[in-house]
């Protein structure tokens, strides 16, 4: 068993790359998500002291190390993950545990389904919501819409991430997906100091 878990753990993981579904979406909806993904604010950590963004972006850097060996772009890729997840109040680990299971850190991975970038936001969101110069290759974009979709997400399934994660991969219903990115997130992910 051990020989196992490590085996696994040294093989590149099977990225669970999104097909998110088109879903008509109310002015209302599509009027929130698109002052989402269209914010200009420079982002930046919100949390309680500097001392606590210090302690979480070491306790991340350390696990992302293997996966991102440019430290510059793993705290590139921490800071706005956290600006971009507690924006859409979400929480910033279990953002980690999407990108993981999505694209498994991949900035430029593109799925069978067209899906792209670390989140695999499909590009019909561009349409529907974002702007025509919008690249989904772009970090802060990527994020953006990635945190904003599972947020409209989270609020249809009041709450309920197991569906909602279902959701936001195009495989509602079925467990593999919301079993694997919970698991990441309250695994590897996990993080018991302030978040915010």
């Amino acid at each position: 068993m051990i020989r196992a878990l490590a085996l696994a753990l040294l093989l590149p993981m099977q990225v669970w790359a999104g097909a998110q579904q088109y879903e008509p979406l109310a002015d209302s909806v599509r009027t929130r998500l698109s002052r989402a993904v269209s914010d200009k604010a420079v982002p930046a950590m919100a949390f309680r002291s500097s001392a606590d963004a210090q302690r979480w972006l070491s306790a991340m850097d350390l696990r992302l190390e293997r996966r991102i060996p440019d430290r510059k772009t793993r705290l590139e890729l921490l800071r706005t993950v956290h600006y971009e997840a507690t924006r859409a109040r979400l929480d910033p680990q279990l953002v980690l545990g999407v990108i993981e299971v999505e694209s498994g850190f991949r900035k430029y991975a593109v799925s069978r389904a067209g899906a792209r970038g670390y989140m695999q936001v499909m590009p019909f969101w561009v349409k529907m919501i974002g702007e025509p110069n919008h690249n989904l290759f772009h970090l802060r974009t990527n994020l953006a819409y990635g945190c904003a979709i599972l947020r409209h997400y989270l609020d249809i399934e009041k709450g309920d991430y197991y569906r909602a994660l279902g959701r936001y991969n195009g495989s509602l219903g079925k467990p593999e997906y919301p079993n694997l990115v919970l698991a990441a997130w309250r695994g590897r992910w996990k993080y018991d100091g302030p978040v915010g």
